[in-house]
């Protein structure tokens, strides 16, 4: 059993529970943990089964509970959940820390969409896991191949839906794949799709295109990718249907642009405005989209910069005309 500790100031190295019980009672054990460094005010607990190995025995958990020795603030949550969920399941649990007074995250469901070639022919082969990254933190590694659901093929790709619960994680910013294998086979993974989910937007938009070889001699492959974009429905605008939403969802339909934006680099060029584009085309006019994510900087829109945006709208045809502007706030 290995517990991970989030906190406002960090996150702990993963804390294995061998040789650290203090005390055990039937069906109960009991363990002091000394932290390396300062976490700041916990929100955050994962705990799991270290192993990989198909044979780990199952742990039932049915109850966490934690006292800091030095403020004897006490923490405890009923889980009743046993890992790993199923043969080969993910061996992960996450839960927030809620503490007097202090408003607490929210466990959320999130909905992985991988597209690639040959995933489904050769998931018997391989051990696959990702891990995501935001602002509240990650995930950790989570095994990919063991949950798989809404499979479609089409005829050169096919794409399958995987769930993965865990504390929310705020803006997501990356993923980081890692692949590793027995036997010598290849992988080739288009791009992921991932959102909560109970909610159609955002949907963010991770494109891989890459073949990963590999082979039992060869470690496992880790891959860190960005987010590429990201699609944000419009609420002031509801006129999609559920067929579109569908589409939408499966990255189907859709038409991706790159957008360059050069500010000029002359004295007050920049803007720290919101800014804004619509594309218009023969067949139709792109939804508002928010030009925040650019691929080069983090503060976009600085004198003298170059910014690059990807967007996924539905077809629009031929363009002959862009709308682009912003909000006035800010310098």
């Amino acid at each position: 059993l290995v517990m991970v500790f989030y906190g406002s100031n960090g996150k702990s190295n993963p804390v294995s529970m061998e040789n650290k019980v203090e005390h055990q009672a039937k069906n109960q054990i009991t363990c002091d943990i000394h932290l390396l460094s300062d976490l700041g005010t916990l929100y955050k607990v994962r705990l799991g089964l270290q192993s990989l190995e198909t044979s780990v025995s199952q742990l039932s958990l049915h109850h966490f509970k934690m006292q800091n020795t030095s403020t004897l603030d006490t923490f405890s949550l009923t889980i009743n959940k046993t890992l790993p969920f199923s043969l080969n399941g993910d061996r992960w649990i996450e839960f927030p820390v809620e503490w007097p007074l202090k408003e607490a995250l929210s466990v959320v469901t999130y909905h992985l969409t991988v597209f690639s070639r040959n995933i489904l022919s050769e998931r018997n082969l391989v051990h696959m896991a990702v891990c995501l990254y935001g602002t509240h933190g990650d995930t950790g590694n989570r095994s990919l191949l063991w949950s798989l659901q809404n499979v479609q093929q089409g005829e050169d790709n096919e794409s399958f839906l995987v769930t993965m619960d865990a504390v929310e994680l705020g803006e997501l910013d990356k993923v980081v794949l890692l692949v590793s294998s027995k036997t010598d086979c290849k992988l080739d993974i288009k791009k992921l799709l991932l959102k909560e989910a109970v909610k159609e937007h955002p949907i963010y938009v991770f494109e891989v295109n890459e073949a990963f070889s590999v082979d039992a001699d060869m470690p496992e492959i880790e891959r860190e990718i960005p987010v590429s974009f990201v699609i944000r429905g419009d609420k002031e605008k509801n006129c999609m249907d559920n067929k579109l939403h569908r589409e939408e969802s499966q990255a189907r339909n859709l038409t991706e642009y790159t957008i360059k934006v050069y500010t000029g680099d002359k004295r007050g060029a920049g803007t720290d405005a919101n800014v804004h584009i619509i594309l218009f085309g023969n067949e139709d006019k792109s939804e508002v989209f928010q030009l925040s994510q650019s691929l080069e900087h983090q503060d976009p829109f600085e004198r003298g910069k170059v910014d690059t945006f990807k967007i996924m709208t539905n077809r629009l045809g031929s363009l002959h005309s862009i709308e682009i502007g912003h909000d006035g706030k800010g310098f």
